[in-house]
């Protein structure tokens, strides 16, 4: 039978009758005669051509597999399925009345949803998308629009959507469900969507590819080994100024950076050069940065320093824990929208001072710079 023939076919083919071959087909339970149990013959049918649909012999397969009082994560372990897809297909072609799973009946619903396009929610119910298109007009968010439908129609479902359904409704061309121009009145002004990439399908930020945090030697993440840095970058008003931050992971240690001549590359490049230069070598062991443009010359520092750099994973500023907590007790001295190209190299030099002899409990009450100069020492 797993080779297509049934069950009629195989009992011919092995030579017994076809009541047995179907009690070999659905397995056995102990008894007191026969104590020996057997599994029963399950035919595990093809993956669809599509794979993202379940196709035909999927659903007789599933609701073969009810009928014999199998778990949902069976049967999607069997078809190579999530648990979801099988207990959602359940629930949405079973038989409206009795409740039973008819495979046939629900290929049928299913080809029947399928067509597109499908008109809009929006589109369907001129009340609901009067509504929308009001509270657009008074500068409103999606969000907002959405959590109004449910309080002031809390018994009509017709009336209730997504915030998903109202950027669908602006942004997907050939709907006409709602006025394109509202779509100035999001906060993102954009008329447009922009596309969003998973992390894993994004292309590679920089010429020379980068090393993860992944890889990142163990004594850097437990803190045990000194010379382990993080650095970021802080941002003035409007984009204009900057000023480079390195921490070192075990003493907090704080070194600063000036770049009055911007933030590209070669300007972030030469800055990390001329403060690392200062350190003596048992704390230069690596640099871990975010994946800011500003790194992309990291070979060449790598290069001139010995030193190797590991890059973050996006949207990840809690793999530089450090950095992105003092960049907090920074800005007590650098508040956000300030022009911070008034501070000069000494000036620069004063703060990190300041900071590094401010006592912190996770030092037990020393400062960073007390546990600089002993490791400087010993």
């Amino acid at each position: 039978m797993r080779e297509g023939f049934s069950n009629t076919q195989a009992c011919r083919i092995v030579g017994v009758d076809r009541r047995t071959g179907q009690k070999w087909r659905n397995g056995r339970r102990p008894t007191g005669t026969q104590r020996t149990a057997a599994e029963p013959v399950r035919v595990t049918p093809e993956p669809c051509a599509a794979g993202r649909f379940l196709c035909e012999a999927e659903r007789v397969h599933i609701a073969d597999r009810l009928r014999e009082r199998a778990p949902v994560r069976t049967i999607a372990a069997e078809l190579g399925r999530s648990p979801s897809t099988v207990s959602r297909e359940i629930s949405r072609n079973r038989h409206p009345v009795s409740g039973r799973y008819r495979p046939f009946a629900a290929q049928a619903r299913a080809d029947r949803r399928r067509p597109r396009p499908r008109p809009g929610k929006i589109t369907r119910n001129p009340e609901l998308r009067d509504f929308v298109q009001a509270r657009l007009d008074l500068r409103w968010s999606p969000q907002q629009i959405c959590h109004a439908l449910r309080e002031q129609f809390p018994g009509r479902p017709e009336m209730h959507v997504v915030h998903e359904t109202v950027y669908q409704a602006l942004y997907v061309q050939g709907r006409g469900e709602l006025r394109r121009e509202v779509a100035a009145a999001l906060r993102t002004g954009r008329t447009r969507r922009r596309p969003r990439r998973q992390a894993r399908q994004r292309r590679p930020r920089f010429t020379d590819p980068m090393v993860m945090i992944s890889e990142r030697p163990a004594e850097a993440g437990d803190r045990a080994v000194p010379g382990h840095w993080e650095g970021d970058l802080i941002i003035g008003s409007n984009g204009a100024s900057q000023i480079g931050t390195l921490v070192e992971r075990t003493t907090r240690y704080v070194m600063l950076l000036h770049l009055p001549g911007g933030r590209t590359a070669e300007d972030v490049r030469d800055a990390l050069l001329a403060t690392v230069h200062t350190l003596p070598a048992h704390l230069k062991r690596s640099l871990t940065w975010d994946q800011g443009s500003e790194m992309a010359a990291h070979r060449d520092f790598t290069t001139a320093t010995d030193i190797p750099v590991y890059f973050c994973d996006p949207a990840s500023p809690w793999q530089r824990g450090s950095n992105e907590n003092t960049n907090g007790l920074l800005r007590q001295y650098f508040p956000k929208g300030t022009d911070l190209s008034v501070h000069d190299h000494e000036h620069l030099t004063r703060i990190a001072a300041e900071l590094n002899a401010r006592p912190r409990r996770t030092l037990d009450w020393h400062t960073p710079a007390q546990r600089l100069h002993t490791l400087l020492t010993t």
